[in-house]
């Protein structure tokens, strides 16, 4: 591993995108002050420039080089979730280019908890701007298959680091007068960031200049139509003649007409539900289906987050 980390290291050097593990999702990496590298990374993506990135960082230490007025209450989260899969919006110096930012005075930061990424950035002297490895709007990648899949010829290297640990992107937290908002649900729940710095508010949908990265209606979409329901069966009936492809969180669907089934935690386990969500979706989306059902979880946990990535992705 520690040639492939050399190599992605010179690539970055050089001004080349490359996609990377983290404990969430792959991302597309660029030299974060390199902004020719990042414009790249908007236009391998199909991303809009008004979407703001996420900078990654190798620790809480590099913190200061980039932003300024940093909360007391950030300093706890970032001291007890990083590494980890938590980002921070704070204010940002002027070594942080506007691209990156959407030509806000904020930005995204976080610390990655994956080895590679982590040996990758402290071989570095430069922070990686790095969004999810995907075209704007569709299925995150959890695999560098996923990655592979997308882009083939269009970036020189996938930096393969296994499957995602977490399996859904980070939880993002801004601040508005020193108090946290939660502007992305992701994998570190609602509760958890509550135990650490009591009640918080939640403001994660913005259409025009959205404050982070996914609070766009329509997000991690499959490209076969899909719905989220409490009731599956119910939909089923509405929908005869229909190949139909369904993602359950614990249980079988007793019907030997849909076969395409996919159970993201036979044990009723939301990390494991999370981590095999993005997954799920990719094989069900290879299926040549009519329509894709999802069944809406329990809104408690880590359910909070699958149902918000499944609320964006059913937006038709």
């Amino acid at each position: 591993m520690k040639v492939e980390i050399q190599k992605a290291a010179s690539l970055l050097k050089e001004g080349n995108v490359v996609a990377i593990p983290t404990e969430t999702v792959y991302g597309l990496a660029a030299n974060a002050f390199n902004e020719d590298a990042v414009r790249k990374i908007f236009e391998i993506k199909g991303r809009p420039l008004f979407n703001p990135l996420i900078i990654h960082i190798k620790s809480l230490a590099f913190l200061e080089q980039l932003v300024y007025n940093i909360p007391p209450k950030a300093l706890q989260l970032a001291r007890h979730f990083w590494p980890g899969s938590l980002t921070l919006i704070l204010p940002k110096k002027e070594i942080v280019p506007n691209i990156i930012t959407a030509g806000k005075n904020t930005v995204a930061v976080r610390v990655p908890n994956h080895p590679v990424t982590l040996a990758l950035l402290n071989a570095l002297d430069f922070p990686l701007a790095a969004p999810s490895a995907n075209p704007f709007g569709t299925i995150s990648p959890t695999e560098a298959k996923h990655v592979t899949d997308y882009f083939k010829e269009k970036i020189p290297m996938v930096l393969d680091g296994g499957i995602c640990q977490n399996g859904i992107e980070s939880t993002i937290i801004g601040f508005e007068f020193d108090e946290p908002v939660l502007y992305r649900l992701g994998s570190i729940t609602v509760e958890e960031i509550e135990k650490i710095v009591g009640k918080i508010t939640i403001k994660n949908k913005k259409e025009v200049a959205p404050d982070a990265p996914g609070m766009l209606s329509k997000h991690y979409a499959p490209k076969t139509k899909t719905f989220l329901e409490t009731d599956i069966n119910a939909f089923l009936k509405k929908h005869p003649n229909k190949k139909i492809g369904i993602l359950l969180f614990n249980q079988r669907i007793e019907n030997n007409e849909f076969i395409h089934q996919q159970i993201l935690s036979e044990n009723g386990n939301f990390k494991q539900a999370a981590v095999n969500l993005y997954s799920a979706m990719h094989r069900l989306d290879k299926l040549g289906l009519d329509l894709i059902v999802a069944e809406r979880f329990p809104e408690i946990d880590l359910g909070k987050s699958i149902n918000d990535r499944l609320e964006r992705a059913t937006k038709n």
